[in-house]
């Protein structure tokens, strides 16, 4: 009885990963390859399509070196210290994950669009962020900040402050010790992070869209591109470039998975060392 429904249990859960997670991409594949591969390969070398290529990986990274290095510092300060608000700061950061990204680029628009409160002295100034690449950028780094934090600040709790307090009596500088003494411990889970946010970073759409302001060969990324197509009845082009699109994010899942099995490996062969 415990056998049948331990098989049962199996077969449910194959069938819902089959019909959630790997149907769509093979769905995707097969409908940019209906023409045969001919009509992907053209498709992609639009000038609209290559611009959206280019400014997708661009902002990815840009997004992630910038959250990156502020990400490691917010993990230091809260995984090191305790003080007032604490709580507060944790939930800041945290908050991307849970508002919606429309809503940042709503914000972001308030702020700097053409009727924003910053937008009409920017615009003297000739310095353009709504619908401009600044303000993808900033709704990229939005909606992408919390991952490495939040991936890094668990393990920085776990290792304490001797090792940094040691090295600190020893003369090291604060760059010094985080270079050399917190990230090698923490290096696994700082590129699992990074890869988080390169994939989140390469598929952000509500922010993008509604900062952008859809100008293709300009301010379209490879999703807003992508909706652009499909709804100019280009359903080839559409698929082609989401085949793409999924292929970049697969890859970089896979990266990541694939480092946190040797981070896996790494540990248990230092726990099982003499």
């Amino acid at each position: 009885m415990i056998g049948s429904s331990r098989w049962g249990l199996a077969a449910l859960t194959w069938a819902i990963i089959a019909v959630i997670l790997i149907l769509p991409p093979v769905l995707v594949m097969t409908e940019a390859l209906r023409n045969g591969a001919g009509a992907p390969i053209a498709s992609l070398a639009d000038p609209d399509a290559l611009s959206a290529i280019r400014l997708t990986l661009v902002m990815t990274a840009l997004s992630v070196l910038i959250n990156t290095i502020f990400g490691v510092l917010a993990a230091w300060v809260i995984s090191k210290y305790r003080f007032p608000l604490r709580g507060f700061l944790v939930a800041l950061i945290e908050l991307p994950i849970s508002v919606s990204p429309v809503v940042a680029g709503l914000v972001w628009l308030l702020l700097f669009g053409t009727q924003g409160w910053w937008g009409e002295a920017l615009d003297r100034m000739n310095i353009h962020i709504a619908f401009a690449a600044p303000g993808i950028l900033l709704a990229t780094l939005f909606v992408t900040f919390p991952y490495v934090t939040r991936t890094i600040a668990p393990l920085m709790e776990q290792q304490g402050r001797d090792a940094e307090e040691a090295a600190m009596l020893l003369g090291a500088s604060f760059f010094q010790i985080l270079w050399r003494v917190t990230l090698p411990e923490a290096r696994w889970a700082l590129l699992s992070g990074v890869l988080l946010t390169t994939a989140r970073a390469m598929g952000e759409f509500g922010a993008v869209s509604v900062v952008s302001g859809h100008i293709p060969g300009m301010t379209e990324t490879m999703p807003l591109h992508i909706e652009t197509l499909y709804n100019g009845y280009q359903t080839v082009a559409a698929f082609s470039m989401a085949a793409l699109l999924a292929l970049m994010a697969m890859a970089t899942v896979g990266l990541r998975s694939l480092l946190e099995a040797r981070a896996r490996a790494s540990l248990q062969t230092k726990d099982t060392a003499p």
